[in-house]
């Protein structure tokens, strides 16, 4: 031994070497930390190098974080059926970064934002992904690495929308998905075929919308802008919820509008009227539809993060801007009239998406905007509505 050390070539393994007693380990959010168990203490330097470490990345998927019935920290591969008490990233630990928050203003674009960021073992899935806010939310992604998925009703558009982003870069991993959100069943066919591919989904993107258009019943029988904008994607999240988990952590972002102020929901007893959601012809207005779907929206946000959060599944609800140039206003001649009066004063899109960009990439809690006597009448309904909505979709 004296011979080797002499040599230079001492058995030393490695400068992360642990003394005899202390044993690494790591707590949920990732972050490894050191126990003694002669000294009986714990601590977050390394006992030799001093340094701080955290896990790299992302749990594998099938990997879920869970805790037992002794409260101790365990790993469980649902893919191999398997439970363990070691982090399997802990053999991937890297050394803690301090890093400098970065400062952005209104003229900061989409790209920027995601400068430096690698999204190649995410998986991406955006509903409206084949114009506007969608496209360049999926262009963003694809062009940092990520497989991106375009969940759209018109397939041909969204095939299209793919190759633009293909033609901008050859490497680019971007698909589009039969998806109708008018259409329950189109929708329960979307996600089945999606869980049978095996992929994971890291962050799901409820960005298709309708706005201004006549009214008109799905194949549901519900009105078109309501199941449009809220329940399609209520039930796509329903049915991918289990594949989110699976990817922990992940994240769903829901576009909401600042209009859910404005929803009058209120009947002649001053109480929230859900038949409004879905109103008859006679009680139909474009706006008002629009806005109480984005209140839905952000309701909802609200109460699935409160019921996957402690899963590893964030929830996010984000208002990309207002009169937001897009195609969203088509079905209405007057509306885009006054969004091209608007359009001067407003961003461009690649501004519009930093908005987005921070909440899907920030790990920052859902906002709401509600004012002060819908807090009161719809907050607490929040649970009310989330069981109204799964009994609506059961019955169709």
């Amino acid at each position: 031994m004296a011979a080797l050390k002499f040599a230079g070539m001492d058995d030393t393994d490695s400068e992360d070497e642990l003394p005899p007693g202390w044993e690494e380990r790591s707590k949920k959010d990732g972050w490894v930390y050191y126990a003694s168990h002669d000294g009986m203490k714990t601590q977050w330097e390394h006992p030799k190098t001093r340094k701080k470490k955290r896990c790299a990345g992302d749990l594998p998927y099938g990997w879920e974080q869970e805790t037992d019935e002794k409260g101790q920290m365990i790993y469980v591969d649902h893919i191999n059926k398997r439970t363990i008490y070691f982090d399997p990233r802990q053999a991937f630990t890297v050394e803690d970064m301090v890093l400098k928050p970065k400062r952005y203003d209104g003229n900061t674009a989409a790209l920027e934002i995601l400068q430096g960021r690698d999204f190649s073992d995410k998986v991406v899935l955006i509903t409206g992904g084949n114009s506007g806010i969608g496209l360049e939310t999926a262009r963003s992604f694809t062009l940092h690495g990520a497989h991106v998925i375009l969940a759209c009703r018109n397939l041909s558009r969204a095939s299209k929308a793919a190759s633009l982003i293909q033609q901008e870069w050859h490497k680019a991993r971007v698909e589009a998905m039969m998806c109708d959100l008018a259409s329950l069943r189109s929708v329960r066919e979307f996600t089945e075929s999606y869980k049978a591919r095996k992929l994971p989904l890291h962050i799901l993107v409820c960005n298709a919308a309708v706005c201004t258009r006549p009214w008109s019943l799905t194949e549901d029988g519900l009105e078109s802008t309501f199941q449009i904008c809220h329940l399609g994607h209520f039930l796509l999240i329903q049915g991918l919820e289990d594949v989110l988990r699976r990817s922990a952590p992940a994240r769903v972002v829901v576009v909401t509008s600042e209009s859910h102020r404005f929803t009058d929901l209120l009947d002649s007893c001053a109480k929230v009227d859900l038949a409004l959601l879905s109103p008859q012809k006679k009680e139909y207005w474009s706006i008002l539809a629009y806005n109480r779907a984005k209140l839905c929206n952000i309701l909802f946000s609200n109460e699935l993060h409160r019921r996957l959060s402690p899963h590893g599944v964030t929830a996010n609800a984000v208002h990309p801007g207002n009169m937001m140039y897009t195609s969203i206003h088509r079905s209405w001649w007057l509306m885009t009239f006054l969004f091209s009066l608007a359009r001067p004063f407003t961003k461009s899109m690649l501004c519009r998406m930093v908005i987005g960009r921070d909440f899907i990439l920030d790990h920052l809690d859902f906002y709401t905007n509600v004012e002060a006597f819908l807090v009161v009448q719809c907050w607490c309904c929040t649970s009310t509505l989330t069981i109204t909505l799964s009994k609506i979709v059961a019955k169709c």
